[in-house]
């Protein structure tokens, strides 16, 4: 009987992480896609939509107008933008037109959540990269996620940086550096 409920209790355990992974999923799907997708939708689907994830009592029209870009932002709110400093790849075609298609030359920081090194280096590469002023962009790949490009890209250990420009790699490390040891690599990467 004991073997029975522990059985039970395991497949129990099993289903419940497996939901929690597919909700996981399907969290990260809905963020990811952003309101330029959503405003190319045909107006029924928008409304499914919106409906689909809304729990106010405004119509479904009032909620795809609110994602019209000609919509202002209330006036308590600040109109100061930011550019980013660094941005997380989301699959091999975001790769693609973000990283080797982009004009600047991009520092791709591979990580992994689990990695102790990786949260140490990558607020440290965001600073550099941030002090360049928007003369070099940073992309993030979590080689948990994104397996199929670490592997394109030789990636054995994390953290490990590859500079490219123009599509081509000019520059790698693997491991920790220091603050000046990174503004250097960033400042040879970007022809200073």
């Amino acid at each position: 009987m004991l073997h029975v409920a522990l059985n039970s209790s395991l497949t129990f355990c099993f289903l419940m992480s497996s939901l929690q992974m597919a909700h996981r999923l399907l969290i990260r799907r809905i963020w990811t896609l952003s309101t330029k997708d959503i405003r190319c939708l045909p107006t029924s689907t928008a409304t499914i939509a919106s409906s689909s994830f809304s729990t106010s009592l405004q119509s479904a029209q009032s909620r795809v107008f609110f994602l019209s870009p000609s919509r202002s932002l209330p006036r308590s709110l600040p109109h100061t933008f930011s550019r980013t400093v660094s941005f997380n790849v989301q699959d091999h075609e975001d790769f693609t037109e973000r990283v080797i298609n982009n004009e600047l030359p991009v520092l791709i920081d591979f990580h992994a959540q689990w990695c102790g090194p990786c949260k140490i280096l990558g607020p440290r590469l965001e600073k550099a990269v941030a002090k360049q002023k928007g003369r070099v962009a940073m992309a993030k790949v979590d080689i948990d996620d994104h397996t199929d490009l670490a592997i394109e890209y030789g990636v054995s250990a994390v953290p490990t940086v590859i500079a490219m420009r123009g599509g081509d790699v000019v520059d790698h490390f693997v491991g920790i550096k220091d603050d000046d040891e990174l503004d250097s690599f960033v400042s040879k990467v970007i022809g200073q």
